[in-house]
């Protein structure tokens, strides 16, 4: 195999394409026609596994010749592993201390990783070894080489600097004292803190949001702790460690989120809320739910991120199955009546009842709701937002829309026998309703209103159904493999049913597309309880959530469990994100 003599100058395409041709992944006639690439067609700071990967050439096993595979032979020529750089595990404050913007970019290497005794620097330029020396011994520690994308390379090299220079110049060393925080040690003379509009911290919070919109993060934080704030992002329901600005930073950045959201920014001692609306990269409108919280150090920002797009999903993309979907559609088309969607926070409640809702928003109808908070603005609905400092709660707000000549009403969520009333009353007088409840399953909602004080008559004479849901994530299509599952394992998530193994089962792998996870994006898992007359007759005063659950299933119900497991059978999800997401007190 032939290796460049030059360890100074950078591959070029001859190189390249040469070394393609005598291992014979190329035709002759492709070699020659990728050298007499006309220069125009080249960018001058363009990688020639780039220029190559442009042509759309196949391999003469007649794959594709595109990046990932040059990238991955570019690797295994120069002996050098690949790596996948992965931002959310990289502490660029850090990366960027190693070495100066300006050395990075002069030599185009990154460094990637650093432990005590050696550091992981990245190139593109895998037999360019001039630089190594005076690293270091600069450094004083030994460097390991690995090879990356020439595309990642060039971003993540801009974007992790800009960041560093952004937090260095609007920051204060980290152990200076800062506002809000109960353990406050005065300094004097130290009066200098970031202000929320000076042109870093605008930096930094655009940098935050588009970072969050490329990761496909439901959820921003920042946190504040006693000398940092650390950012966290919640991706496929759970949460990863993104970032640590120093204290100060994190004021100067939650102040500016707050300026953004039209909040009080002077004050930081009770909760508020607010929303922004702001595009990604691709001009598409995303919608931001700010909520602030004192804490011990100051004050907690959370962002729900909002993509307007999850309205536009078909039921079939949240993951209902043709059986769900028939269930759910009988008792949407209703003219009047309750319906029920139950689950803890971030289950996906919200997104069904906008779904639904938008299904059911025609011309010739009134949809109304009342929120606290609106989590989404929709053009085709009437929202109501609750208003506690007017006392306007959900039972006022019911009572406002009752007189808005309404056909269908959205109810946040029931939390009190007022609002209950309010709902049972709205369905009796011929509208039908559509509300939350915080419980565990579909019987349990049943048991739950009674709970609250509405008698078992007014349950049976309004409520048409339940439907309870939670999102479990979803196998990465890109590297999820077979795996056979164990008998003994399969019995823990469909019993008491008999259901043969699965043949589709699949596992999670890891990959640059899910982060190394094996997971990318949730779907959700429903059992879904209309009432029928049997089940109403065993809604009563000594009635057992016990007795409602084993009619349902007699009626053909899917436990959260069962749908699970539909999900396992389709190669969708695994046995241990369904156990995660279903507690086994749910099991019957």
């Amino acid at each position: 195999m032939h290796f460049p003599p030059s360890s100074t100058d950078p591959l070029t395409l001859t190189q390249i394409v040469s070394q393609l041709l005598a291992e014979k992944q190329i035709s002759k006639q492709n070699a020659d026609a990728l050298i007499q690439t006309p220069k125009g067609q080249k960018q001058a700071n363009q990688h020639p596994i780039e220029t190559i990967s442009d042509a759309q050439l196949k391999l003469e096993s007649g794959k594709p010749l595109n990046l990932n595979f040059l990238v991955q032979w570019l690797a295994d020529w120069s002996k050098q592993d690949l790596f996948q750089i992965d931002p959310l595990k990289i502490d660029s404050q850090k990366i960027s201390g190693v070495m100066s913007f300006a050395f990075a970019q002069r030599h185009q290497i990154l460094a990637v990783e650093i432990h005590t005794d050696e550091v992981v620097i990245a190139s593109a330029q895998p037999f360019i070894n001039a630089w190594e020396s005076d690293l270091k011994h600069v450094l004083k520690k030994d460097i390991r080489r690995v090879l990356v994308n020439p595309e990642d390379l060039r971003k993540f090299t801009i974007e992790f600097y800009e960041l560093a220079h952004s937090v260095n110049k609007a920051g204060i060393e980290s152990d200076q004292s800062y506002t809000q925080n109960f353990e406050q040690m005065l300094e004097l003379g130290s009066q200098s803190n970031p202000d929320a509009n000076d042109q870093h911290i605008v930096n930094i919070v655009d940098w935050l949001l588009q970072y969050a919109f490329d990761q496909r993060a439901s959820d921003i934080h920042i946190e504040p702790r006693r000398d940092i704030a650390q950012v966290r992002f919640r991706i496929d329901g759970v949460l990863h460690n993104v970032y640590e600005f120093p204290a100060k930073v994190g004021i100067a950045v939650t102040s500016r989120f707050k300026i953004l959201g039209r909040l009080n920014v002077a004050e930081k001692r009770k909760p508020q809320d607010g929303r922004i609306k702001t595009r990604n990269k691709l001009e598409k409108e995303i919608e931001l739910r700010l909520s602030t919280l004192p804490t011990a150090f100051g004050e907690k920002l959370v962002m729900r991120v909002f993509d307007p797009e999850v309205l536009q999903c078909s039921f079939s993309d949240l993951g209902f199955s043709s059986e769900d979907l028939r269930r759910w559609e009988t008792m949407t088309k209703q003219p009047n009546g309750i319906i029920l969607v139950t689950g803890p926070t971030g289950s996906g409640k919200t997104t069904t009842l906008y779904s639904t809702l938008r299904d059911l928003a025609t011309s010739e109808v009134n949809v109304s709701t009342i929120e606290d908070p609106i989590e989404m603005v929709e053009p085709a609905f009437n929202q109501m937002q609750i208003q506690h400092a007017i006392d306007l709660d959900f039972a006022t707000g019911i009572k406002a829309l009752m007189r808005q000549d309404p056909d269908i009403i959205m109810i946040g969520e029931i939390r009190d026998l007022e609002t209950a009333e309010m709902a049972t009353q709205a369905a009796l007088t011929g509208h039908l309703v559509l509300s939350t409840l915080h419980t565990n399953d579909a019987p349990s909602a049943i048991t739950r209103l009674m709970e609250l004080g509405i008698p078992p008559y007014l349950i049976r004479a309004t409520v048409l159904g339940v439907m309870a849901q939670r999102l479990v994530r979803t196998l990465c299509p890109s590297c999820k493999a077979p795996v056979k599952i164990d008998q003994e394992d399969w019995q823990m998530i469909t019993k008491p049913w008999t259901t043969p193994l699965p043949a589709n089962a699949h596992k999670p792998v890891g990959c640059l597309e899910c982060r190394n996870t094996g997971y990318r994006g949730r779907a959700g898992v429903y059992e879904i309880m209309p009432l029928s007359e049997p089940i109403k007759e065993q809604i009563h005063e000594n009635g057992q959530v016990s007795d409602i659950r084993k009619q349902a299933i007699k009626e053909g119900m899917h436990s959260l469990r069962l749908s699970g497991a539909n999900k396992i059978a389709n190669g969708q999800t695994t046995i241990d994100e369904v156990l995660r997401v279903t507690p086994i007190s749910l099991q019957t």
